[in-house]
């Protein structure tokens, strides 16, 4: 008896494996040992069963959720609903960010509390300078990881972590599953403030504490995401440099231009990201 849609879509999630590796099944497809997914952002113009549609059209398994799709003071019942849902199209939560985190333990339990329920592994996150003894409390309870996220320029300024070198120097002596999730278009969009950073190299400087990365292209001249390889990013070398240091996370891909109609454009950057994989071997 044929499957009908949603026993399929059922089917095809349950091949995925829950270490963070994507089964051999899912390897096939051109992704190698890459955990690729998007970051729901791209869709923020569309609703979550809308998202997790687009998502499933780009032949995507994973997805890292922000506050639209998945609202943090979402009831029991609500998370119940999202995951059946992520269900019935075969995605997984891995992640969800970008979250603030402050020195309120009782605050970032209860995301923590969230976080569990909703089944990821990581937040991706830009928190306070003085939340990490928190942090590190919570990381150990719940097995959930933090990522920090840079932001390069924001207003006449950099973002308090716009670097691998400014997040090393606040998690070297925390919690070793605080690290990053290095955004590449982030990275490359510190050059309108004179600070020129390469991903590849900013990968190697957080090591073994690479736990996600928010992979895009960008044009610092025109301000705007563009497919991969027509800004200024090499995806090859990035991914070899994550292969060095044995990366063992999730990239999200995140394309923010074209929010009415995304689809197109991130295909094109995961048919890039497909020949870069095949090419770095």
């Amino acid at each position: 008896m044929p499957l009908s849609r949603r026993e399929f879509l059922g089917a095809s999630l349950a091949v995925v494996g829950t270490g963070g590796i994507l089964s051999s099944a899912l390897a096939a497809e051109g992704y190698g040992n890459f955990t690729v997914g998007v970051q729901s952002y791209c869709f923020r113009e569309f609703d979550l069963e809308q998202a997790l549609k687009r998502t499933k059209e780009l032949g995507l398994n994973w997805i890292e959720f922000y506050q639209k799709h998945a609202p943090p003071n979402s009831s029991p019942e609500q998370i119940a609903a999202i995951k059946k849902l992520c269900g019935e199209y075969g995605i997984k939560p891995v992640a969800f960010g970008v979250q603030s985190f402050s020195k309120n333990h009782d605050a970032n339990k209860r995301m923590y509390d969230f976080g569990k329920a909703l089944g990821v592994r990581y937040f991706s996150a830009d928190p306070d300078p003085d939340s990490f003894d928190s942090l590190d409390k919570l990381v150990e309870e719940y097995g959930i990881g933090i990522a920090i996220h840079p932001h390069g320029p924001v207003g006449k300024g950099l973002h308090r972590w716009y670097s691998a070198e400014a997040i090393m120097a606040a998690v070297k002596d925390h919690h070793p599953q605080i690290g990053a999730c290095l955004d590449t278009g982030h990275l490359i969009r510190s050059a309108q403030l004179g600070k020129k950073l390469d991903p590849a190299e900013q990968i190697r400087v957080m090591g073994k504490r690479n736990f996600g990365m928010h992979l895009k292209d960008h044009d610092n001249e025109r301000k705007t995401d563009v497919v991969y390889g027509k800004g200024v990013l090499n995806v090859a070398e990035v991914l070899k440099a994550l292969k060095e240091v044995g990366f063992k996370g999730w990239i999200s891909v995140e394309y923010e231009a074209n929010p009415q109609n995304p689809n197109p454009d991130m295909a094109a950057c995961l048919a890039v990201l497909r020949q870069a994989i095949k090419d770095v071997g």
